[in-house]
Parts: structure tokens; C-alpha cells; sequence
């Protein structure tokens, strides 16, 4: 996992993805990921525009660089519009201080602010929760592929709204 950095809490800018951004943030995914699929995946889901939502790719800065990402893309949950969190990255030598928290804090509030509603996300049990994310099971979010019930989560961003209950159906680039 390439976000688990809140163990020295730092104030992060972050701010949504530009153009310009995307050679950095190419580099930062590979920097950050053992092969160079979440760059390609980014890639695709930039180029597809039933995915891409534009705000909803968010970084955060340490002064001009990128040092983290998180990405939130369209997904539909039994036809209804849902977003899917993938992937969030951290520079290797920026993890563990808060970078990620802030991209990821940074595109839900960007979601919520646009009157998205349910997030869902492949993820490690350990940190998404801190975000409010619970299992989606609980909400009746099934995976198109076997996922523990503890890493494959929900989040409703307005608990007085209703969420969609079924499958997800991912973008054609997450190749499930």
C-alpha cells in the first residue's frame, strides 16, 4: 500500500490535476508501484471520458512537486452513477507523513462538493476507514471479482441519500 502515511501529520496543499500534471503524476505512479500498470491505468481512464471527471483527480504538493495522488473515476452501481477510488499513490520518500490523506480527503470533499454520493474502493482495511469508508457489503456493493470483505469498502458521501444496491461496474481500463 502506497498511502499509508499519517504518522507525522503535516499540512498538505493539494488542489485538482492540471494538464501540465501529467508527466509528474506518471512518474509519481511508477515511482510508486512495482510495474507500470496504475500509470497505464491513469492514462486509460484520462482518455476515456465516460471515466473522467475533470476535478476529480487530485494531488497534493510539497511547495511545486507532486508528491501524491489520488484519482476518482466513474463507476455505476446497478445503472446508477457511483465513483471508484483508484489509485492513490505517495512519492516512496513522502509516505507515512499525510500526503496521501490530504489527496484523498481532497477528492472526496471535490466529490461531495459536485453532489456525488457513494464511493467505492479496493483497498487496504487498515486505512480507508479513517475516511469514513466501511465495508460495501453493509450497503449491498458487490465486487465483480473476489475481494475480502474488509478491503473491498463504501463510502456514502450523503448518508440521507439512497445507495445503489448490485455490482459494480467499473471502467472498460480497470479490465474487470
Amino acid at each position: 500500500m502506497t498511502t499509508e502515511d499519517d504518522a507525522a501529520p503535516q499540512s498538505w496543499p493539494t488542489r485538482a490535476e492540471q494538464p501540465q500534471d501529467s508527466p509528474a503524476l506518471r512518474e509519481l505512479l511508477l515511482a510508486a508501484f512495482p510495474t507500470a500498470e496504475e500509470a497505464d491505468l491513469v492514462d486509460a481512464l484520462r482518455a476515456d471520458p465516460a471515466a473522467w471527471i475533470d476535478g476529480l483527480s487530485t494531488v497534493a504538493l510539497d511547495g511545486e512537486r507532486i508528491v501524491s495522488h489520488a484519482l476518482l473515476t466513474r463507476a455505476s452501481v446497478d445503472g446508477e452513477p457511483v465513483l471508484a477510488l483508484a489509485p492513490c499513490a505517495t512519492l516512496p520518500g513522502h509516505q507515512r507523513r499525510g500526503a496521501g490523506s490530504a489527496a484523498i480527503r481532497a477528492g472526496l470533499a471535490a466529490a461531495r462538493a459536485r453532489g456525488e454520493n457513494v464511493v467505492v474502493v479496493l483497498g487496504h482495511p487498515g486505512y480507508y476507514p479513517r475516511f469514513g469508508f466501511t465495508p460495501a457489503s453493509g450497503a449491498g456493493i458487490t465486487a465483480p471479482f473476489e475481494a475480502p470483505d474488509d478491503a473491498f469498502l463504501a463510502l456514502a458521501l450523503d448518508p440521507g441519500r439512497p445507495v445503489p444496491r448490485g455490482r459494480i461496474a467499473y471502467p472498460a481500463a480497470f479490465g474487470v
